[in-house]
């Protein structure tokens, strides 16, 4: 493979479909922050860093989780549609997948270096703080911490570490703000987690679904993000009087569908429900629904759908007012 093709090949297996969830959080802070008299350029700098982290976290997930397919022949056998195929059919190394890490990692440092040196010292503890999860998010899932980093990684760390090196100050507000945001966040990666239930017990994989015993009991606990999110940013709204915080309390309505079609996923798999206007954006939908993962990714695609909705109806709430 030539340059281009590299970087493509290796940018599909990092599940890109993912990063929008990212540039939304950061969005929203950078609006915030940008509203507050933020540095713009920091901002775009810290975007490119976290977006390298996130892609990163992505493939040493398929690391760990290769090595422990490999040596484990039931987990690979009921995980061959979905786990590592890129390296299960030879398409790259185990060492190619870990030096692909480290350059992301590296370049991701570059710019931390770039925002030390421009905002200050505080940046480095940030870092600190999201290494570890970066590197590791695996292991945290699979001992049912995943949520935990998550929420951490996508909410105080993310939103006060973009909002310091834009403005060199930290905010009680941001992490109010913060903490709403996270929570839609961690329910698009709980619902995958959920749809996951059997082959995650299958593997002995430990989720914080998999702790809950019965996927009835997993589903019902979903609702505690959605509905800590609603109050968290209710809660700003009132803080701080601006009450256009509270249009993002529009999307409660497609949170209650959400739920229907998980708990008929719950039921049955391979019941593939009709695309509704609202459910996109889909992407490559028509391909995708010819698949056996179509069930899947319309109501994963769904959730993350949800949580980009709340997060644009924030940053629109944040440039009228």
């Amino acid at each position: 493979m030539n340059i281009i093709e590299s970087v493509k090949f290796w940018i599909n297996n990092a599940r890109p479909y993912s990063v929008p969830m990212t540039f939304l959080s950061w969005l929203v802070i950078f609006c915030y922050s940008v509203k507050h008299g933020g540095n713009v350029f920091c901002g775009i700098i810290a975007l490119i860093g976290i977006t390298l982290v996130h892609l990163s976290t992505n493939l040493s997930d398929d690391y760990f989780d290769y090595k422990r397919l490999s040596c484990d022949e039931e987990f690979l056998n009921n995980s061959k549609e979905i786990k590592c195929r890129y390296l299960r059919n030879g398409q790259a190394t185990i060492s190619d997948l870990r030096n692909v890490i480290l350059f992301m990692l590296f370049v991701a440092g570059i710019c931390g270096a770039i925002l030390l040196f421009l905002s200050g010292w505080y940046v480095i503890l940030f870092a600190l703080a999201v290494l570890p999860i970066a590197l590791f998010y695996s292991q945290f899932s699979s001992k049912g911490f995943g949520d935990v980093a998550v929420i951490l990684a996508y909410g105080p760390l993310m939103f006060e570490g973009v909002y310091y090196v834009m403005t060199k100050h930290l905010s009680l507000d941001v992490l109010i703000l913060s903490c709403a945001c996270a929570m839609f966040v961690n329910a698009v990666l709980y619902a995958h987690m959920l749809m996951d239930f059997d082959e995650d017990v299958c593997s002995s994989k430990r989720t914080l679904c998999t702790l809950f015993k019965t996927k009835k009991r997993a589903l019902k606990f979903m609702s505690i993000f959605y509905i800590a999110g609603y109050i968290l940013i209710t809660c700003l709204a009132f803080k701080t009087g601006n009450y256009f915080y509270l249009l993002p309390l529009l999307t409660i309505p497609l949170v209650f569908e959400l739920f229907e079609l998980l708990k008929l996923y719950n039921e049955n798999k391979n019941v593939l429900p009709h695309a509704q206007p609202w459910h996109y954006p889909l992407e490559n939908w028509e391909q995708v629904k010819q698949t056996p993962n179509a069930s899947f990714f319309l109501r994963f695609m769904f959730a993350r759908n949800i949580s980009t909705w709340f997060m644009l109806l924030i940053c629109f709430s944040l440039m009228i007012s």
